[in-house]
């Protein structure tokens, strides 16, 4: 994952252009995509692969981690390349990471009460999206920095889940560092939108979906947990 340098600042204010809007709305399609996809895999035995993954958490995170990976590289070099069927793998690659991982966490949850779990965590992440847009566009500046942030985040989280592998207590910093790396990554990409008119709407819709789901995913731990205290 990373970030693309710029050296200027920027002056403009609030106001989504049409082309911002193909980005959100389309990353907003490949979302609902995906929410529909983990309520239709919790019942089935890819509900369970997390059980198995994740038996050792740093083997969870290393193959989701890859996966997530591998399939932006596919779809964006089937971008770059006008390749709609290669752009189409990658889609498929990252829809079944996010769904399969997301139907593993919702599988904790009674069935009865996943799809209200489902729609509490779109609704905490559609607000945190909003509150992180209205902070990007609100700033005269550059967030470059944050794509940095956003993967030393990522790669203090994977060696605290690493440590936390042998060492329970450490496991939620890893949790919370690649929490933060998926926010990070989100206002970063968002920035993107807001000036950087040399990529493609394809680029950084799929950039802009990858953070959605990443934090997606996190809170929605958070939504079972809470739920589950109830």
């Amino acid at each position: 994952m990373s970030s693309f340098e710029t050296p200027h600042e920027t002056d403009r204010g609030f106001g989504i252009s049409s082309r911002e809007a193909r980005v959100i709305g389309g990353a907003s399609i490949l979302m609902a995509i995906n929410i529909a996809l983990m309520a239709v895999f919790v019942e089935t035995p890819l509900a369970v692969v997390n059980d198995y993954l994740f038996q050792a958490p740093i083997i969870g995170v290393i193959v989701y981690g890859a996966a997530i990976m591998v399939g932006e590289l596919i779809a964006e070099r089937g971008i770059e390349g006008g390749d709609f069927g290669i752009a189409f793998v990658g889609m498929v690659v990252l829809q079944l990471a996010f769904g399969t991982f997301g139907a593993g966490v919702l599988s904790f949850a009674p069935s009865e009460s996943q799809l209200a779990i489902l729609g509490v965590t779109a609704i905490i992440v559609a607000i945190m999206t909003a509150l992180i847009s209205g902070y990007v566009y609100a700033r005269s500046k550059t967030f470059e920095s944050w794509g940095s942030y956003a993967n030393y985040s990522f790669i203090g989280g994977v060696i605290a889940i690493g440590i936390g592998t042998f060492f329970a207590p450490v496991l939620p910093v890893g949790f919370v560092l690649i929490f933060l790396g998926f926010i990070l990554r989100l206002g970063w990409e968002i920035w993107r939108i807001r000036d950087k008119r040399n990529m493609s709407v394809g680029l950084q819709t799929i950039g802009v979906y990858i953070a959605v789901a990443g934090v997606f995913v996190h809170v929605l731990q958070l939504v079972i947990r809470f739920f589950a205290r109830e």
